[in-house]
């Protein structure tokens, strides 16, 4: 297996747990109540591992000039995650975790695309060509068939 094989399967595997992740928080909502405080739980929950894989990895402590180089827009990535989680707790159970979904990936998309296109935020430049900018449309399209319930 090479690399790019490697990074292939690890997307494709973040995604395929996106689903599940959704369906578990919904489930929490039943007996926890408000989708901010599942938001808080399933965030809680996830800084523990990521503590417990960075101590059993010895991944060592960032060093503070590091730290300290950086831009306060960087340490926003968390509060954004915040915002996805919460709205697919929020959504969910009105519109059904398929169309949640359908929609989270329409969303990312369309924004992947426009910073792919522009560099934005330090990203290589990936330039939306017809055939990427037909994809999205096709993802798009794709939302628009899982939303239609014929009622």
């Amino acid at each position: 297996m090479n690399e790019r094989t490697l990074y292939l399967l690890a997307a494709l595997a973040g995604g395929a747990i996106l689903p599940v992740q959704v369906a578990i928080n919904t489930l929490l909502r039943r007996y926890v109540g408000e989708p901010m405080q599942v938001t808080f739980i399933s965030y809680l929950a996830g800084t523990l591992a990521s503590l417990a894989i960075c101590i059993v990895a010895r991944y060592p402590i960032p060093a503070t000039a590091a730290l300290i180089q950086t831009s306060w827009w960087m340490w926003i990535g968390g509060c954004l995650g915040t915002l996805y989680v919460w709205s697919t707790i929020f959504a969910t159970p009105k519109i059904g975790a398929s169309l949640a979904l359908a929609l989270t990936i329409a969303g990312q998309m369309i924004a992947a695309l426009f910073l792919d296109h522009y560099g934005v935020i330090g990203l290589t430049k990936y330039a939306a060509s017809p055939t990427r900018i037909a994809g999205v449309v096709l993802v798009v399209l794709g939302v628009s068939l899982v939303a239609y319930v014929k009622q």
